[in-house]
């Protein structure tokens, strides 16, 4: 594995997914840690995007395929395999990702919204690197006294969210 001063690459993991209430606003993120150290990504995501995820680390599975169950069932259909999910750059103050996926006709580059290609990766257990500016970035949005930095700050130290399936 190469280190992230030779790529500018962090190898990181998904953690968690967390709800956190600021007053009437339920804000959702995704947390990753750096498989070798101890530098966080902290992401704001959508609800449903957060509930696939914690659905998707906990092994949940439903009657029928959700949406990222669907996508990685597609790509093994096809003859295809997600290789690596790259968080690799900012579009417009939103994070964005780079999947490869191997297939039959080759390698492919596709580009994908973060939440999606993180929801992916823990599905197919594909590894995970993060641009390294994109970890300094998460750094200094959380530093300060803004909405946005007490959450992000609250979303590495609050326990990750649980779904459950509904009893009959």
């Amino acid at each position: 594995m190469n280190a992230a001063t030779d790529t500018g690459l962090v190898p990181m993991r998904v953690s968690k997914a967390v709800a956190l209430g600021d007053g009437d606003d339920l804000s959702a993120f995704m947390v990753l840690d750096e498989l070798e150290g101890d530098r966080h990504l902290v992401i704001g995501v959508g609800d449903a995007e957060a509930l696939a995820l914690d659905a998707g680390l906990q092994g949940l599975r439903w009657g029928r395929p959700m949406t990222y169950e669907f996508t990685a069932a597609l790509v093994r259909s096809l003859g295809g395999r997600v290789r690596e999910v790259r968080l690799d750059r900012i579009v417009e103050g939103a994070y964005a990702a780079t999947v490869e996926v191997e297939g039959p006709p080759g390698m492919a580059l596709v580009d994908a919204r973060s939440s999606d290609a993180l929801n992916l990766a823990v599905l197919v257990g594909a590894p995970i690197v993060v641009a390294l500016e994109m970890v300094e970035d998460s750094d200094q949005r959380q530093e300060g006294e803004s909405a946005e930095a007490v959450l992000m700050r609250r979303a590495l130290t609050t326990p990750p969210m649980t779904v459950k399936r509904a009893e009959r």
